[in-house]
């Protein structure tokens, strides 16, 4: 395959293409086809983007008829039946039935442009600078959503002195600490030297910190500290939002309800960008055009996340997901049985091996480079990247979800004969 475009003028920012050393040409549902004709199971879904596969045919037909309609696709934050269908559809069908009395904003078409806005919301509501966030976090890379985030190669590429946040240990890092009686000694103390918070930004589960889960009661926990202090919740689902866990939104299981919540990725229904911030009426003291972007609201994205919407509630994939993901657990476990430092976490269809107590650093790449020579696209995540991070279509059928499952476990046998 002829990569020498990409080798002589694309930037030496590229990364996945150094792990998946193809040129894609087109992709079905699960299924990633090369120029030279090599198939590839995806369980990779665009970093989450794709939750409902690839080119679904049902949200495809809805993108062509609005496109042969001569449909608004580009209109700043004017007024669109567009943007009127989705707003409708989602208030109605997805935060009404489930409780929440949320409004929607549409900041620019990226997860860290919703973080930014949700950064910036917090602070003015609350008049206050600082922000809690946890270890292991990632919220993006823009400066705001950069400064929550604690991966140290991420925050060095900021060039600049990244301020005005607490990074919290999380509860798996010191299972004996008591981590929400932490964050009231540092908001008690007068001399903790740490001022009270806006808001405190959590992913439910962190994924690119190396898929924690974080339990139900340490989140009912923290929605009652944010509670009794006059603190915001806000709940990222950009990655782990979308039915991902089974739930449309990440932090259901626990039956609370955040501040604010911000969604991106597969919110966009068929890898078209899209985000969104939707928080408590009471919070939306925005002044017009305080927060806007060129290309707020894409009206194509509009058109393909109603038609995800649909498409996820007609096939039950939150009741899907909770019920296959027993598929990947019994896979994973076998997984566990070839060495005993492996160390398997997940939900839904939000998996990852953790190979650091194996070799460093080593046995996770060698898995992700056997997956993909054998046909199987997995990515790497967490901390030093030693965790094999596993996010299947949420669509994907039985026979394919076993066959990826199959590829995934023979290569960590593979690799775990020439330890």
């Amino acid at each position: 395959m002829n990569t020498n475009a990409f080798d002589k003028y694309e930037s030496e920012v590229r990364s996945y293409c150094r792990n998946f050393p193809a040129v894609f040409t087109k992709a079905k549902d699960s299924v990633i086809y090369a120029e030279d004709g090599k198939e590839y199971i995806d369980f990779f879904c665009g970093a989450g983007a794709l939750n409902y596969g690839h080119n679904n045919d049902y949200i495809k037909k809805q993108i062509i008829k609005y496109l042969e309609s001569d449909g608004i696709i580009h209109s700043l934050d004017m007024f669109t039946s567009a943007k009127r269908d989705f707003i409708e559809f989602f208030e109605e069908n997805i935060l009404e039935p489930r409780g929440f009395n949320y409004k929607i904003q549409f900041p620019g078409p990226t997860g860290t442009n919703a973080v930014e806005a949700a950064l910036k919301l917090a602070r003015k509501v609350k008049k206050r600078n600082n922000i809690f966030a946890f270890m292991g976090a990632f919220h993006g890379m823009t400066l705001g959503s950069l400064s929550m985030t604690t991966d140290r190669d991420s925050r060095e590429g900021a060039g600049v002195v990244l301020t005005d946040v607490t990074h919290i240990p999380t509860p798996y890092m010191f299972p004996d600490f008591d981590v929400l009686n932490y964050m009231q000694t540092l908001i008690d103390d007068d001399h903790s030297g740490v001022s009270k918070p806006a808001a405190v930004f959590i992913e439910p589960v962190q994924a690119d910190g190396g898929i924690h889960v974080f339990s139900v009661e340490f989140l009912q926990g923290l929605r009652d500290f944010c509670t009794r202090n006059d603190i915001l919740l806000v709940c990222d689902d950009i990655q782990v939002g979308s039915a991902r866990t089974g739930y449309y939104f990440s932090f259901e299981r626990a039956g609370i309800v955040p501040d604010i919540v911000t969604l991106s990725k597969s919110i966009g229904g068929y890898g078209m960008p899209f985000a969104l911030v939707l928080f408590k009426p009471e919070l939306d003291v925005w002044k017009p055009g305080e927060h806007n972007g060129t290309f707020r609201g894409s009206q194509l994205s509009m058109v393909a996340a109603k038609a995800g919407l649909e498409l996820m509630l007609n096939e039950k994939v939150e009741e899907k997901v909770q019920k296959q993901s027993a598929i990947i657990k019994d896979a994973l476990d076998k997984v566990a049985a070839l060495h005993n430092g492996f160390e398997v976490r997940g939900i839904g269809f939000m998996w990852g091996v953790d190979c650091n107590k194996v070799r460093p650093d080593v046995v996770s790449k060698a898995i992700v480079k056997e997956c993909f020579e054998n046909g199987l696209i997995v990515e790497r995540a967490g901390r030093n990247n030693d965790v094999v991070k596993l996010m299947p279509g949420l669509l994907a059928d039985d026979e394919t979800l076993v066959k990826g499952l199959e590829i995934f476990v023979n290569a960590v046998k593979k690799v775990v004969e020439t330890l």
